[in-house]
């Protein structure tokens, strides 16, 4: 189940005796633990009432036992049961191991009443190398009929997300901004709820968040500063460009990885051009119907795009990146003098 119907069943209903959480993703993981917590126990049992354990110096079996006992102090209990990958075989399953997991299932055929096990496995990605490991754990867990998977945010559900706290501090964070902060953080919402809470302490709630805001705050967030170089341009801002790149160079950013950027933007917008799309509705309808990712504040960049450059303009810029590109790789010019130019060029007239 997702992360969401565990939250909605916890608060309709008794919680289940036994769950597997698995996955990395910590934000949502932190929110359900919270909820199961105080779902379970309180304020005025949560201290004595929580148990924490780690399968790499317990074993299952200690775990389980220390389950069906019954605390003198605390009528419910919540035990947190770490590095639940830990308990799998290594190699061949010894006899041990396979008790372990046939006493999990008896376990689960008369649980303690009162009582929550959480075996928590946030080791594993649910793709590349790590997805068949993933897989195997929650094979071994099998018997565990409560599985809530973690897995990352998209952008979409990111930005919700961000939507919702911003909201819920009272900060004005707009949806270009929004967006800038989910590509810096690369839709991470627990990074995400973090640089609201210092955007919120920084701006406060009297204005809104500006994307300069954004640069200042955000660790390590040259993706946003490339953004900011796109929105100049494509709005034909030379000013805000050139100051874009100047804090772009300052921190050492890859530079073709900012063209690239450019590049993406400016064919979008040749694209929205050829098949005579104005506005940011139209540009989201449009590429979303041909199976390409867009938000709404991604579409509004793009129309922005549209209305500063003509189609040669913008035919004629997508050059320029091409020339720009090839010179940033050769090792005879300096890298500000080709970008400046670049810029000098796509913000001199349309």
């Amino acid at each position: 189940m997702s992360p969401d119907i565990f939250l909605s069943r916890i608060a309709k209903q008794e919680p289940a005796p036994v769950y597997l959480f698995l996955g990395p993703e910590i934000w949502s993981r932190d929110q359900c633990r919270s909820a199961l917590i105080g779902r379970v126990l309180g304020d005025a049992d949560r201290e004595q009432g929580l148990t924490r354990h780690d399968l790499d110096s317990a074993s299952l079996t200690e775990i389980l036992d220390d389950a069906r006992s019954f605390s003198l102090f605390a009528p419910r209990r919540v035990i947190w049961v770490a590095s639940a990958e830990s308990a799998l075989p290594r190699g061949r399953a010894t006899s041990e191991e396979a008790t372990a997991a046939s006493g999990l299932a008896d376990y689960l055929k008369n649980p303690s009443p009162g009582t929550v096990v959480v075996f928590d496995a946030a080791r594993y990605e649910f793709d590349g190398e790590d997805k068949t490991k993933l897989e195997r754990v929650a094979k071994f867990y099998g018997a565990i009929p409560n599985q809530v998977e973690f897995r990352p945010f998209t952008p979409e559900s990111a930005r919700r997300v961000a939507q919702d706290l911003a909201r819920e501090r009272g900060l004005r964070l707009g949806a270009a901004q929004i967006g800038l902060l989910v590509e810096a953080l690369g839709a991470d919402a627990g990074r995400i709820a973090s640089e609201i809470e210092k955007l919120a302490l920084y701006v406060g709630t009297e204005r809104a968040v500006t994307a300069e805001d954004i640069v200042a705050l955000v660790p390590n967030a040259q993706s946003t500063t490339i953004f900011a170089l796109v929105n100049a341009l494509g709005r034909g801002d030379r000013k805000r460009s050139l100051d874009s790149l100047d804090t772009l160079l300052r921190e050492g950013e890859y530079l073709p990885l900012a063209l690239s950027f450019l590049a993406t933007q400016f064919r979008m917008a040749l694209v929205a051009h050829e098949a005579g799309l104005r506005n940011a509705q139209q540009i989201l309808t449009w590429f979303s119907g041909q199976g390409l990712r867009m938000w709404r504040d991604r579409a509004e960049q793009v129309a922005a795009t549209v209305g500063a450059f003509s189609k040669p303009t913008l035919e004629r810029a997508l050059a320029r990146l091409f020339e720009a590109d090839r010179a940033l790789r050769d090792a005879r010019p300096d890298d500000r003098v080709v970008m400046e130019e670049l810029v000098l060029s796509l913000t001199s007239g349309k």
